[in-house]
């Protein structure tokens, strides 16, 4: 038997297919329950990587900032701060660039990583999301370990 042919014994035959208003609400109700279960853990997941992919670029650089002090026999001047990785700050024995780039002195939050210079040592920290000190979880500051 052919479609047509179905459609007439049924006595379906000139009714409009498609959903119900009904069929949809179920649906959109279905989505909307789904994305309240998953949207914050998917967000957390996003807050997580933030903060993991700062202490890894703080790791990073603190490297960065070690061959430019083996090559200059110096830590960048604080008022250069970071950006001697990037291009010369005419110190003898630069032979960098020691990053890629700029934009890589940049926490994942946008803003600057801070950096300090001390006798014989040096720092490099990111206050977090929240751009302030102190703080915990996403607003926690991040800082290279003790050199």
């Amino acid at each position: 038997m052919t479609m047509r042919a179905r459609k007439g014994l049924t006595g379906t035959e000139g009714a409009e297919e498609g959903f119900t208003l009904v069929e949809l609400l179920v649906v959109l109700a279905i989505i909307a329950l789904i994305g309240t279960l998953v949207g914050p853990r998917v967000l957390g997941y996003i807050g997580t990587a933030k903060a993991e992919t700062a202490t890894t670029q703080i790791r990073n650089l603190g490297n960065a900032v070690e061959l430019y002090y083996l090559d200059v026999g110096a830590y960048p001047a604080a008022d250069r701060g970071l950006s001697a990785l990037v291009q010369s700050d005419g110190a003898a024995g630069w032979n960098g660039p020691y990053i890629k780039s700029a934009t890589g002195l940049d926490d994942p939050w946008g803003r600057p990583y801070a950096y300090e210079a001390a006798p014989g040592g040096f720092k490099i920290r990111s206050l977090g999301r929240d751009g302030a000190a102190g703080g915990t979880g996403e607003d926690a500051d991040l800082e290279s370990a003790a050199n």
